[in-house]
């Protein structure tokens, strides 16, 4: 007659190993890719009147002509509204 303890002790390092080795592959597999940034593209909004002080404003006035996003830049605080080019 076989032990059972050895049967099971088998068992445990077979699935101990298997679960290692799960865990490895999920690990390598969620790793966050980095995103690689293309160039941006800016223009000078056409429809921002005044100085530009609040980026978010800026950014609806940007939004309405149709561009992702917008920023006050410069010394002369222009609205300039961007995109991936």
């Amino acid at each position: 007659m076989r032990p059972q303890r050895r049967k099971t002790m088998g068992s445990m390092k077979k699935a101990s190993v298997l679960l290692l080795l799960f865990l490895s592959l999920l690990l390598i597999a969620s790793e966050e890719m980095v995103a690689v940034e293309g160039r941006t593209c800016e223009s000078a909004s056409s429809r921002f009147k005044g100085t530009c002080v609040r980026s978010s404003n800026c950014a609806s006035v940007c939004q309405g002509e149709g561009f992702p996003d917008g920023r006050c830049e410069g010394l002369r605080r222009r609205c300039m509204c961007r995109k991936p080019c």
